[in-house]
């Protein structure tokens, strides 16, 4: 892999996840307790031997650029992994206008490096991928560009890119989004027909011949999006070959869909591994103490280190980093993203001093189904469990999408509150 180079696409505002992207990008939302979504093609790039990786940013960068620079690579390698902004220069004072866009705009930092192939990566999405066998499916089949692929359901492809192959999965179709999926089903393996999913959406992991990429780009300064523009554009005209793959995706696009993420990996065996040895998700390194659970009952739960959990009861969650709860609690089916700094600490000696002083839940609190973010403070005796099932509401200091409970970073819920 040594003559391929990673760009890891930081996405744009991150509305449909809104509020966790209130002040953070969506590849630096919170994953799993103690992960950042963007360690995911990152760890993906370094258990694969790609280690020269540029991520592209634009909106709400900074807690990304932060977690970034955490990752380095020995004295004796000449990997890196870099933080491309957005920027105004002298030939263009244009942001960011999409996902070629955004690569166009790059080309002057990432062409001084010797590569022959261009890894396009999405900063917001959920699997594990050994991208030297989707490189040595690029070269096998003499590809100028490949799409990797994952067969889904009727009710699936609407939301997706969906392509048609032929027998030797060189792409002969692709539709956007289509509304009208009639004649647009694909070859497909035998259990994934059996099982529904009859239609290959694309992952929007591609590869490219880098002189092929960039002639491409220059050649079409209008043309912003990959799906919409670019890969349509090249079918027919190039060779444009799909990857087929099996394993867990998801794209981390909605609330709902972060959420139901989250939950999956509390398995005691999720379809996405987090314990795989051979494929670690790697992360800032925090040397946090281990946790302590003070007479709690937990099931089926992900606790993270430098957590103090009292007497309560907690089934069916994560609870993120250094966090506090207290005695009496039930939390159910809850993502609590845990706190920057130990809550125990005087706040006067906190590196950070944004937040509440005492983030952190209270005693005798009920959580059931919510995601409460970062240095968040729940008062006594609160209770957040949506029991009106509302689906769509903004409140004071809280949000409800898609039915999910979310406490933005840094808030107070005042003690006795019921949401």
């Amino acid at each position: 892999m040594d003559d391929c180079i990673a760009l890891i696409l930081g996405g744009g505002a991150g509305t449909r996840l809104f509020p966790l992207t209130q002040v953070r990008s969506k590849p630096a939302v919170p994953l799993a307790g103690k992960y950042r979504l963007i360690d995911v093609p990152v760890s993906n790039c370094i258990n694969s031997g790609v280690d020269k990786i540029f991520v592209l940013t634009q909106f709400n960068s900074a807690s990304l650029n932060n977690h970034i620079s955490t990752y380095r690579f020995d004295r004796y390698r000449r990997g890196f992994v870099t933080v491309m902004a957005a920027e105004q220069t002298r030939t263009s004072l244009e942001w960011f206008q999409g996902t070629a866009d955004a690569v166009r705009q790059s080309i002057p930092h990432f062409s001084v490096h010797r590569h022959e192939h261009v890894l396009i990566l999405s900063g917001d999405q959920l699997y594990l991928m050994d991208y030297r066998k989707l490189m040595a499916h690029h070269k096998k089949h003499a590809a100028a560009v490949t799409i990797a692929t994952i067969p889904v359901t009727t009710e699936e492809a609407t939301q997706f890119g969906i392509l048609k192959t032929d027998a030797e999965h060189r792409v002969t179709e692709f539709y956007e989004k289509p509304q009208d999926l009639t004649g647009k089903e694909s070859p497909v393996p035998g259990n994934m027909a059996r099982a529904g999913r009859t239609y290959l959406a694309s992952m929007g992991i591609y590869v490219f011949n880098s002189k092929l990429l960039i002639d491409t780009l220059d050649s079409r300064p209008g043309d912003h999006d990959f799906g919409k523009q670019i890969i349509p554009d090249a079918i027919g005209r190039l060779s444009v070959v799909s990857y087929p793959f099996n394993g867990y995706w998801s794209d981390i696009g909605t609330i709902r869909s972060f959420f139901d993420a989250n939950l999956m990996l509390t398995g005691i065996a999720p379809r996405f591994e987090l314990r795989n040895a051979a494929m670690p998700l790697f992360t800032n390194a925090r040397m946090l103490a281990p946790a302590v659970l003070a007479k709690a009952r937990v099931t089926g739960s992900l606790i993270s280190e430098g957590s103090i959990i009292g007497r309560s009861t907690i089934t069916n969650s994560i609870v993120g980093i250094r966090s506090r709860i207290g005695d009496g609690v039930v939390i159910k089916r809850t993502i609590v993203m845990g706190a920057d700094d130990y809550p125990h600490h005087s706040h006067e000696t906190r590196q950070r001093i944004e937040g509440p002083s005492q983030p952190g839940v209270g005693d005798n609190v009920c959580i059931e189904g919510a995601i409460i973010d970062k240095n968040v403070r729940i008062g006594e005796g609160c209770i957040i469990r949506n029991t009106l099932g509302v689906q769509e509401k903004d409140g004071e200091n809280y949000y409800i999408r898609d039915g999910i409970v979310v406490i933005p970073k840094n808030v107070t819920i005042q003690p006795g509150t019921i949401i």
